[in-house]
């Protein structure tokens, strides 16, 4: 039976188990989308992973979905990287960088430019981050025709300056409701073009973006996450099968390093999709719609379902040495829902490994 603390290769990596940091938004960056020494701290301190994959990164400013978060974009968002790659590798660890382009889920007030997606259709009763709080998803520009290969190709340069910065491999966010996510809809991609329309016309954004970006720096080196059916940002896939089975059937011949499937209301979509990938696969068990971590007994069922590698999310905030209390079956601390995008290093840097309680020795008197 595989076990979630066998090795696996990984393209030219080997890792050393299979349990995976999920890509968890933290909101710690600098105001310019500079990766900060606190941020450097934080990876490094969960560099026990098998593979830690980042927090979204913005490959262009009209990317950014949240204030404060990373960016790839230029030299110094490039530079200010190092730091926390270098940390993670001195410390044992492998890191991809998220490759993250919020599309329709942004605001003026974060970027100073409108957004933009496929069509001009709002994210509906849905609130987005910007400097002065939440406020209504804005109507977005919808991209010209002549406009969505760069947007594609942004992810690929953005995967050029995440190699340069010393990661490891990227992952392009194709799930949540993000604009790879937004191509792939049906009700906020309402495009009569190349890119819409069809099954064929609205995988070929994300089909696009992934083979740039396999192109530009190694297929072995590059991940996909997606959400099937999970409905996040107010996208509908009515025809998952069909779609996600074009989108895979498009994507196979490429040798990507894995897919990453994020949580799924219906188990059998994810049962679906190990069906169509020979590749590695990863999952994540969450379960939507509730704040619990993601336990040992999860991941082990996901093992034995097909799953190669398992990612955590809400159980690596509060236990930054989570690879061994799954190991030793030491309980899992909970972090604290307040802190997770206040900014500063209290719930984010300043949670402890396991510590045994010390046993009482009697002494003579």
């Amino acid at each position: 039976m595989t076990s979630l603390f066998d090795d696996l290769p990984l393209g030219e990596l080997r890792l050393p188990n299979r349990i995976v940091m999920s890509p968890m938004t933290r909101v710690r960056s600098g105001v310019e989308g500079l990766a900060t020494a606190s941020m450097a701290t934080y990876y490094a301190q969960r560099a026990t992973a098998g593979l830690i994959i980042s927090e979204g990164i913005q490959p262009s400013l009209e990317g950014q979905s949240n204030p404060l978060t990373p960016g790839l974009y230029n030299v110094a968002q490039i530079d200010s990287w190092r730091q926390v790659t270098s940390a993670v590798h001195v410390n044992g660890g492998r890191i991809f960088a998220q490759i993250m382009h919020a599309g329709r889920i942004s605001h003026p007030d974060t970027t100073g430019r409108q957004a933009v997606a496929p069509s001009a259709v709002a994210a509906r009763d849905a609130y987005v981050f910007t400097p002065s709080g939440p406020q209504p998803a804005p109507v977005p520009r919808a991209l010209g025709t002549r406009e969505v290969p760069g947007v594609a190709e942004s992810y690929a340069t953005a995967a050029r300056g995440a190699m340069e910065a010393g990661f490891d491999g990227v992952e392009l966010h194709g799930a949540n409701g993000y604009l790879i996510g937004q191509f792939l809809s049906s009700n906020a991609n309402l495009r009569t073009d190349r890119y819409g329309g069809t099954v064929t016309g609205r995988i070929r954004f994300a089909v696009e973006a992934v083979t740039a970006t396999a192109d530009a720096i190694g297929a072995d080196r590059v991940g996909l996450r997606v959400s099937p059916g999970a409905g996040i940002w107010d996208v509908s896939e009515p025809e998952i099968p069909e779609l996600y089975g074009a989108l895979l059937e498009e994507l196979a011949p490429l040798g990507l390093a894995y897919l990453h499937v994020a949580a799924s209301p219906e188990e059998d979509v994810i049962r679906g999709l190990r069906r169509a990938w020979e590749g590695t696969l990863i999952v994540n068990p969450s379960k939507p719609g509730s704040p619990a971590p993601s336990t040992r007994e999860d991941a082990e069922r996901w093992l034995l379902k097909g799953a190669d590698l398992i990612s955590f999310g809400r159980a690596f905030l509060a236990n930054p040495d989570l690879v061994e209390r799954l190991r030793e079956d030491h309980p899992l601390a909970v972090a604290d829902v307040d802190t997770y995008y206040q900014g500063g290093d209290e719930g984010y840097i300043t949670y402890q490994p396991f510590s045994a309680p010390s046993d009482l020795v009697a002494t003579e008197g």
